[in-house]
């Protein structure tokens, strides 16, 4: 490992990234557009599907009342034996109302728009009126939906960054025979490879603290944890991400191909990891399918730093996860790297 070599590319990279005035600028841009347009379509309305938690003592079976609830269509009922859980999930845009049919109470958010329709809906029913219930707020303080999907935003562009950033650049690198002539020089597979990740690295983590620094100025974000906590867990998700972006690029020989690899590979994470809804009450399958993906626990690890004030301990499940892929992803991709273009 020559330092000064590493040195070389890991700077001839970042150079070439921040003289693409194109590229520094969607990577600036999106994720703020994104935010603006999040803060004012759910600042009033939400969507079609809506999710509430049903509780009940261990020895009521289900009244009429509550099968009568269940009936309605476009509402996933979650079933729960923890009030304090239930109630701390509806706080956090999780669920959208508590309903405890033992008690005759129910629970809303009052900083969810989803949650006033939910009680709506719930009023509604013949077997449930206001006169029978009594209405309480969540425990704990209530977040916004721009809030609630920030960490959900910020992790979706640097997987994009992330994958083709490293991706693309590779790629290109092989098909304009820049890899081969690299192979001629002292310089090692680990070196190069190493110089590209920590560049793609620091690229990104600059970027996205640019990004979410300059739009707290406007948004003023809820943060009940530490901002090292959560600079740890982007920098782990940025990381095994790019490692995802060397190991799909590691053999690639044209654009075409790894566009639509990259695609393949990004799609799956941006709509089953948690970025724009939760993952509550989905498909168990659906949630051990979700757990393969570093943004997955990428955007879980970062929302429970946020909304949680959770600690890296407290998290260390997605931490681990994060660090096994990382491994398995640097590994796959270095045996299987090709510094040439032909077959």
């Amino acid at each position: 490992m020559n330092f000064k070599r590493f040195i070389a590319v890991f700077k001839a990279r970042n150079i070439e990234f921040f003289r693409d005035k194109s590229s520094l600028g969607w990577n600036l841009f999106f994720p703020v557009l994104l935010l603006v347009g999040f803060s004012f379509i759910f600042s009033g309305e939400g969507r079609s599907a809506y999710k509430i938690g049903l509780l009940a003592g261990q020895e009521h079976s289900e009244s009429q009342a509550q099968v009568t609830l269940k009936k309605i269509r476009f509402i996933d009922f979650i079933d729960y034996s923890d009030l304090e859980l239930a109630k701390e999930k509806l706080s956090r845009h999780s669920l959208d109302l508590v309903v405890d049919y033992s008690t005759e109470r129910y629970w809303v958010n009052e900083e969810s728009s989803k949650s006033y329709l939910a009680e709506k809906i719930f009023l509604g029913q013949p077997l449930a009126q206001p006169s029978d219930f009594t209405r309480l707020q969540s425990s704990g303080q209530s977040i916004r939906y721009v809030d609630w999907v920030l960490p959900g935003i910020l992790g979706m562009n640097m997987m994009f960054s992330c994958l083709f950033g490293v991706g693309y650049v590779i790629v290109r690198y092989r098909k304009n025979s820049v890899l081969k002539r690299l192979k001629a020089t002292p310089l090692s597979a680990f070196e190069f490879v190493s110089a590209q990740l920590l560049s793609r690295l620091f690229i990104v983590m600059f970027m996205s603290t640019v990004v979410y620094s300059g739009c707290n100025l406007f948004f003023d974000f809820f943060m009940l944890g530490s901002y090292i906590d959560l600079f740890i867990i982007g920098a782990l998700g940025a990381f095994c991400l790019i490692s995802l972006g060397l190991l799909v690029a590691s053999r690639s020989k044209s654009e075409e191909l790894i566009g639509g690899l990259l695609n393949l590979t990004s799609w799956p994470m941006m709509m089953l990891s948690g970025v724009w809804f939760s993952l509550e009450g989905a498909p168990e399958a659906l949630k051990i399918f979700a757990n393969f993906m570093p943004l997955t626990h990428l955007v879980a690890g970062a929302r429970a730093v946020i909304t949680e004030g959770a600690s890296l301990s407290d998290i260390s499940f997605h931490i681990n996860a994060l660090l096994v892929m990382s491994s398995l992803f640097l590994l796959l991709g270095a045996y299987l790297f090709s510094w040439n273009t032909e077959r």
